[in-house]
């Protein structure tokens, strides 16, 4: 999958979670990445975030926090 498009999906559930769970949001949001993504998507968007972390320069402050737990 196009990495762009994980960052959007990152970032929508980010949008959902940031207002029911506050400072617990990026905790939230990677719970709901392991639950309900499948593991290629996961290791993608974690592989991005370890080698070139620019190429998820869109990806908002509480995705950030969730693909830095799932690393």
């Amino acid at each position: 999958m196009k990495l762009e498009r994980l960052v959007a999906m990152v970032n929508d559930i980010a949008a959902f979670f940031t207002p029911e769970a506050g400072a617990d949001a990026p905790a939230a949001v990677a719970n709901h990445l392991r639950r309900f993504w499948e593991p290629r998507m996961r290791a993608q968007i974690v592989s991005a975030y370890r080698s070139d972390p620019s190429s998820l320069r869109d990806l908002s402050e509480t995705g950030r926090g969730a693909i830095a737990a799932l690393a």
